[in-house]
């Protein structure tokens, strides 16, 4: 089958066929420029194989995404585009400026003369490397969804000395923030010589209610052996249009945003607003999420650290348990909706009799449930360790303690807390039974989040950083993150839509 440029504009009514006779037909069209064209003006990819569909077309486009674990949806049409090759490729594309800018100045990559860098061969990435979203298929099933992969290109769309960037970070704490700071400011200033870049302070809100804190190397050396942000941080204070005039007055060309889920969602706005403006403006988004449910991503940073952290919680709860006759030790941790650090601390472990994960629903009394086997282990062993991840348990909470339903600032539903409640339960079922016991509730949440990274999160953040760098250079706007073991640029639409749960890992 011929190679097909797929666009989804969201207005448009109109069906055109591909041209599948074309001889210049690729798998897919990479943007103009990174072939190194010999006037050093980029043109517009669309080519004699663009394809527009209608929303007449969605369904069939939806099961596709859904196949791959994300959706389309109406709003982003707009920003979708789909490549299709042979045996079923599919190539789902970021946003790049030659979208909606023409004839764009391209740049010879710095790096190629760069000492640290010119001597290592085939540094560049190819323009037609993609990452697979899935590596386990069937003989005869399509190849599947692709994401473009992460890395330096040849050329680049912008000259070093225009570059202005800024860099924010939002939502909760998470190991590694600072490190992912302290490789963007020095990864664009010691690969790409740019000079200037600048902090935005205490979360998106920092864009027009404060002034823009300018970033060194020398200001960030040593801020990745420290816990937390040094930007500040918070949650809400988006407003698309007034982050997006602020980014124009100032003159940013270059925006890096650092958070969670609904960070990623501001992250898109900004860009759709950007684009809406036709502005030369590179949005590059990095996940932050302890909890690590993004599914197309293989972990978030901070994860391995959080999980090491964790075991120490853990090691404490099975030292008082075991230390006491019918010694309760309850842990808990992270996992608003998904149990990935509880039940891998719990493997790390080896020491914890029950794990208790929002996935896998629970119940306390009668045969099977939580009392029971309580009951047994005390019997057999004379103590126990539970860890409990915050997200479990909800449900059951909420018959015994009416909870009005309340969000915080980023749209997060605020959970009651599991931990007291079973520590309750625990203790009045024990009571009933005439039954002496020792129960010791640790909650480690906030020692967890504000730790600095150890030494494989370090790694990963400084290569999601300077992978974020590579990719704005070259003019994308994406989320960035590890799919399959390569780095690859990943669109907004299916970074917001994706989530994943343990039992599906």
């Amino acid at each position: 089958m011929a190679s097909s440029h797929i666009i989804l504009p969201k207005e448009e009514e109109v069906q055109v066929e591909a041209d599948h006779d074309s001889p210049a037909q690729r798998p897919f069209q990479a943007p103009a420029g990174e072939a190194a064209p010999a006037n050093g003006k980029a043109a517009l990819p669309f080519s004699a194989t663009c394809v527009r569909i209608s929303r007449d077309s969605y369904p069939n486009l939806r099961a596709l995404r859904n196949a791959s674990s994300a959706s389309i949806h109406d709003d982003d049409a707009a920003f979708v585009k789909l490549d299709e090759g042979d045996f079923g490729y599919v190539l789902d594309d970021v946003q790049h400026f030659t979208d909606y800018i023409p004839d764009l100045q391209t740049f010879p990559n710095p790096l190629q003369d760069h000492p640290a860098y010119s001597t290592v061969k085939q540094y560049f990435v190819n323009a037609d490397d993609t990452v697979p979203e899935k590596v386990v298929i069937q003989k005869n099933s399509p190849r599947g969804v692709h994401f473009r992969r992460a890395g330096p290109r040849q050329r680049v769309y912008f000259d070093t000395e225009e570059v202005k960037a800024c860099i924010v970070t939002c939502g909760g704490l998470c190991p590694g923030l600072n490190t992912v700071i302290r490789e963007l400011v020095c990864g664009l200033s010691h690969m790409y010589n740019v000079n200037e870049v600048f902090g935005i302070q205490n979360g998106y809100k920092g864009f027009y209610s404060s002034n823009y804190l300018p970033m060194t190397p020398k200001s960030v050396n040593d801020i990745h052996k420290r816990g937390g942000t040094v930007l500040g941080t918070s949650r809400g204070g988006h407003d698309t249009k007034k982050i997006v005039d602020n980014i124009q007055d100032r003159g940013i060309n270059q925006v890096y945003i650092i958070g969670g889920d609904g960070t990623q969602k501001g992250a898109y706005e900004i860009f759709k607003e950007v684009r809406r403006r036709g502005l030369k403006v590179a949005v590059a988004g990095i996940p932050k999420t302890i909890d690590n449910d993004i599914a197309v991503i293989d972990k978030s940073f901070g994860f391995d650290t959080a999980v090491e952290e964790a075991q120490r919680a853990i090691n404490a709860a099975h030292v008082e348990a075991s230390s006491a006759e019918n010694g309760i030790g309850l842990v808990k941790l992270m996992g608003r909706y998904s149990g990935f650090i509880a039940m891998y601390a719990t493997l790390a472990s080896r020491d914890v009799d029950c794990c208790l994960i929002p996935e896998s629903p629970f119940y306390l009394e009668g045969p099977g449930g939580l009392f029971e086997y309580i009951d047994r282990r005390l019997k057999e062993n004379n103590h126990m360790v539970i860890v409990v991840a915050e997200g479990a348990g909800q449900d059951l909470i909420a018959q015994s303690i009416p909870a009005a339903d309340q969000q915080d600032a980023s749209g997060n539903k605020l959970l009651l807390d599991v931990g007291l409640w079973l520590t309750h339960k625990i203790k009045d079922y024990c009571k009933s039974k005439k039954m002496e016991m020792t129960i010791k509730y640790i909650d480690p949440t906030y020692m967890i989040r504000a730790i600095p990274s150890n030494a494989s999160d370090n790694v990963y953040c400084t290569l999601l950083a300077h992978s974020a760098i590579h990719g704005a250079m070259a003019g994308y706007s994406f989320t960035v993150g590890m799919v399959n073991g390569r780095h690859a640029y990943i669109p907004f639409h299916v970074s917001i839509t994706s989530s994943i749960s343990f039992r599906k890992h």
